[in-house]
């Protein structure tokens, strides 16, 4: 093959043996997960908001903004239930930094075996603080050395098409959501969805095995090339897929960064804000759909927008909470929405 060996990683089994999880960890996210699935079947009517930094660096500042999360999350936690964004892995479009699971410091050389230590620290440190946490699933066997910690999983838009992360995604016994594609189509988005739905044999870690499928896979929409696709004509659109495909507990998070927040053709993070609005007037005029949309996905941090690393001029890197790949809602305007969405779903609860 066409590579370098630049050295072995050390087994799951040393990583998990030199930063182990507690009992009370391990409890909190069984019972976060289950309070998700709740929430898809319809047990639970709360909102699944899943909130946070587009990528979770530098740790310290991601640990002051769960500080400032759990404060909001146990203040709304009879409306909303609120997932951390801690996004270790970053897809791209062509190339660039992809998280600090692969380079902790990105003005440093990539360290995967750094990166995990790092990464799955600051996880843990997170889920402490009583914080359920969500992952994206890039690199699908980098999973192993975090999975135990995640209450929640996304399949990304350029993986959701892919056979190895739908059987990855019908192998998990948490929620994950599937994005539609970057070119938009919510049929293609079901159609992944159906397919994490369903049981599989595939070979994994050496053996020959049987998936069980996920019957807690569901759809994110999240906008692609041609513009947004969180109105109601497209919700509608998704909703008569999942019936053709007959998923099971249908439902659907819109995420309204990504290329759902443009507006007037314009893409800005501010308009996440926007977006969120006209949602919650769609779901006000259409009740119903209650029922099958279940929350939002929103990317923020520490301060607003983002700012681009340049190795030549490392004094000028920002490591206060400023994301440094998509721009990001800041904290006042995280808490603002998160109090817009808790009197909306205090008014239709029961909707």
């Amino acid at each position: 093959m066409n590579i370098k060996i630049i050295k072995k990683l050390p087994p799951v089994e040393e990583i998990t043996k030199r930063l182990p999880i507690s009992e009370k960890v391990r409890k909190l996210v069984l019972k976060d997960r289950e309070e998700i699935k709740n929430i898809l079947n319809g047990k639970d009517s709360r909102f699944l908001i899943i909130v946070g930094p587009c990528s979770a660096w530098p740790k310290e500042a991601v640990l002051e903004y769960a500080k400032k999360l759990k404060v909001l999350e146990t203040k709304f936690k009879d409306h909303l239930k609120i997932i951390m964004r801690l996004f270790i892995q970053k897809p791209r479009t062509t190339k660039g930094w992809t998280g600090p699971v692969n380079q902790p410091d990105p003005l440093s050389k990539a360290d995967i075996e750094k990166g995990i230590f790092y990464s799955r620290e600051m996880m843990i440190k997170v889920v402490e603080l009583g914080l359920p946490i969500a992952d994206e699933a890039l690199f699908t066997h980098n999973q192993k050395f975090f999975l135990e910690l995640l209450s929640w999983v996304a399949i990304g838009a350029r993986s959701a098409e892919d056979q190895e992360h739908r059987i990855f995604a019908s192998a998990l016994d948490c929620a994950v959501g599937l994005k539609n594609p970057t070119y938009g189509s919510v049929e293609i988005g079901t159609n992944s969805v159906s397919a994490a739905q369903h049981s599989h044999v595939a070979a994994f870690d050496g053996y020959e095995v049987e998936t069980h499928g996920n019957p807690y896979a569901h759809l994110v929409l999240r906008g692609g090339k041609h513009g947004p696709n969180y109105s109601l004509e497209y919700i509608r659109t998704a909703v008569k897929e999942m019936e053709k495909h007959d998923i099971k507990n249908p439902s659907i998070i819109l995420d309204v960064s990504h290329d759902n927040s443009i507006v007037d053709g314009v893409k800005h993070h501010t308009n996440q804000m926007v977006v969120m609005h006209k949602s919650m007037k769609t779901l006000k005029e259409h009740p119903k759909l209650l029922k099958v949309v279940k929350g939002f996905m929103i990317e923020s941090f520490i301060k607003e927008g983002n700012q681009k690393v340049n190795p030549s001029e490392p004094e000028k890197l920002d490591r206060g909470g400023l994301s440094i790949t998509d721009a990001c809602l800041g904290w006042e305007q995280t808490e603002k929405i998160l109090t817009e969405l808790t009197e909306f779903k205090k008014l239709h609860l029961n909707d």
